[in-house]
């Protein structure tokens, strides 16, 4: 099979550690480049950064939740580079006035006493079931606090400040794969149905007993739906009569 380029892309408050599971699960059948958006304030800064790091050449472009954010500002600034395209635990909605006014107390509290958001966080982010966990809770409240509240206030502003990118789904042409946890609060299952019905021939898994960090929560199935998707974009296309 033909070893692609695979360019993944963090959450908020999220590093590599988010998809450890997916690098080293597919990392036969793809080049893994996991890209750091923590350095701007604005999702035109963050595209830029993520194409910076981006492979030569065209690549697979996968974004969770902020990554898919980023991944959306990607195809309109790049759409040549992307090959396919898969949307985890994300929107194509921009912020609601509630959602502002959320993340404004957020780093308001932030300023004081940070653990405090990163527990608020891990309790919309899990499952209940995997909240208290070493391998979903541990790891996120790991890297959370490794990126720290400076990286935590620039995320938010650029996810306050993101587009609406329902006109554009349409535009969208490449293969893509929309996943999410059925036991999503943050992005329920709905919104990535809106997802899949505005994007030409997407595909779309609604995993269960799952939260909003399904690299996470979900590794195995997460990685083995990323592989069987990869390996159906390395087959060649099918021709008349075959």
């Amino acid at each position: 099979m033909e070893k692609m380029n695979l360019l993944l892309l963090p959450g908020l408050l999220n590093g590599a550690s988010l998809f450890e599971h997916q690098a080293e699960g597919l990392a036969d059948v793809a080049g893994i480049t996991i890209a750091d958006l923590t350095g701007s304030d604005s999702m035109s800064g963050l595209a830029d950064d993520a194409l910076a790091q981006a492979p030569d050449g065209p690549f697979v472009l996968a974004g969770m939740s902020m990554g898919g954010y980023v991944a959306f500002e990607i195809l309109r600034r790049a759409p040549h580079r992307v090959r396919a395209l898969a949307l985890l635990s994300t929107s194509a909605r921009p912020d609601t006035p509630d959602g502002t006014a959320a993340r404004e107390e957020l780093i308001e509290l932030g300023a004081t006493d940070f653990p405090a958001v990163i527990e608020k966080l891990l309790a919309r982010m899990a499952h209940p079931d995997h909240a208290n966990t070493p391998e979903v809770g541990g790891v996120f409240q790991s890297m959370a606090t490794g990126l720290g509240y400076e990286v935590f206030v620039r995320q938010q502003r650029a996810i306050i400040s993101r587009a609406d990118s329902r006109p554009t789904l349409a535009d969208i042409e490449c293969p893509t794969l929309v996943l999410c946890g059925q036991d999503d609060v943050i992005t329920p299952p709905d919104v990535h149905r809106e997802l899949a019905a505005g994007i030409s021939g997407a595909r779309l898994h609604v995993i269960e007993e799952c939260g909003h960090l399904v690299p996470l929560e979900q590794p195995e199935q997460v990685t083995g739906l990323l592989r069987d998707w990869l390996a159906a974009l390395a087959m060649p296309p099918k021709t008349p009569g075959t």
